[in-house]
């Protein structure tokens, strides 16, 4: 695999470069067409929805619902960007919704010795949990699905016995800089939702810009030849899960922020939303193709649907589930379709 100063890996048929010699045109745009498609596939969806819901229900585009959504979104959209980095790398991160409960106990409980302490405590805590999947997935080659389904449980255990079985709710005192950090607004947004945003433009960069994003792109696309090619293999997985665990604790400590408490029952089912929103957003299972932009679109789009749902009030919540696991059955197909195409061009 080639990596690439991209936001992903760039093919020659779709880098604005003229075919090279022998090659059909036909099958260099259908390839570009394909690329397109997958990586902004979301995005037109996005738009479709938006538009449509726009139209059908009035106080949809109104400020306080977009603006609602935008900052429950953020939550998620933090998780998934951890999440980004290691599917691309072909790995999984099933601990994240326990680490996402548990940054937001351990911020709530640490608000008692002031805002450092509870915004460091998380991450910490939750960057260690990810060092040791790293490890174990990286050194001990165990399989991620196993490594971190084991660190999901040990966390969630964890998290209920800081809380003595959930039977204690730390508060965050009103007025405090934490409390602001969560709940209050800038430019008509609420905080939490442009330090997503800060964080998603600073992973771009990380992928598009560093080494660092080089070798996690060519460790998901072969690791074989990434070992043979020098790219440290090992670190950079231990790298990721590290990163993933990081900002599923400042997920969990901004949402605590947000609902001044660390609510005990948060994040349940959170790593399967995000799995499926770094997959809608074009990140392949597989690993060694993704986007942090179609992360984000993976997110938004999800929420979009939920709000839509509610818009619509004669529909159960569930059904936002059964239209997300719809969606996610589609994109996989779709990207399981077009790589094969791309592959006999």
């Amino acid at each position: 695999m080639t990596a690439t100063k991209t936001d992903a890996p760039v093919t020659s048929a779709g880098d604005g470069k003229p075919p090279v010699a022998g090659e059909p045109v036909g099958s260099a745009r259908s390839e570009r067409v394909s690329a397109l498609v997958q990586q902004h596939g979301a995005l037109a969806v996005l738009v479709v929805v938006s538009l449509v819901a726009s139209f059908s229900f009035d106080s949809f585009a109104t400020g306080d619902n977009v603006s609602n959504m935008a900052t429950s979104s953020a939550f998620l959209a933090i998780v998934a960007l951890g999440m980004t980095f290691v599917i691309i790398t072909g790995g999984i991160d099933l601990s994240v919704g326990s680490l996402f409960a548990l940054g937001g106990v351990l911020a709530a409980w640490g608000s008692q010795y002031g805002t450092l302490v509870a915004l460091l405590l998380p991450l910490v805590v939750c960057g260690a949990i990810g060092v040791v999947n790293g490890l174990l997935v990286a050194r001990s080659r165990l399989a991620p699905f196993i490594v971190t389904l084991a660190a999901m449980l040990g966390t969630r255990g964890l998290m209920l016995a800081l809380t003595d079985e959930g039977a204690n709710t730390y508060l965050i005192g009103k007025g405090s800089f934490l409390a602001e950090l969560g709940q209050g607004t800038t430019f008509g947004l609420g905080n939490p939702v442009w330090i997503t945003l800060a964080l998603f433009v600073a992973g771009a960069v990380v992928l598009r810009r560093t080494r660092f994003g080089q070798h996690v792109y060519a460790v998901g696309g072969n690791e074989d030849a990434a070992a043979l090619m020098g790219a440290p293999v090992a670190r950079t997985k231990i790298l990721v899960y590290t990163l993933s665990g990081v900002l599923a604790g400042l997920a969990g400590a901004l949402n605590a922020a947000w609902l001044a408490s660390g609510v005990t029952i948060l994040g349940n089912g959170m790593e399967l939303d995000a799995i499926a929103a770094v997959v809608i957003g074009g990140t392949l299972l597989t690993g060694g193709l993704g986007y942090v932009s179609g992360s984000l679109v993976g997110v938004l789009l999800l929420r979009v649907i939920q709000n839509v749902i509610n818009q619509v009030g004669s529909l159960d919540s569930s059904y936002q589930q059964v239209v997300s696991g719809a969606f996610l059955a589609v994109v996989v197909i779709a990207q399981t379709w077009l790589g094969r195409r791309r592959q006999l061009m």
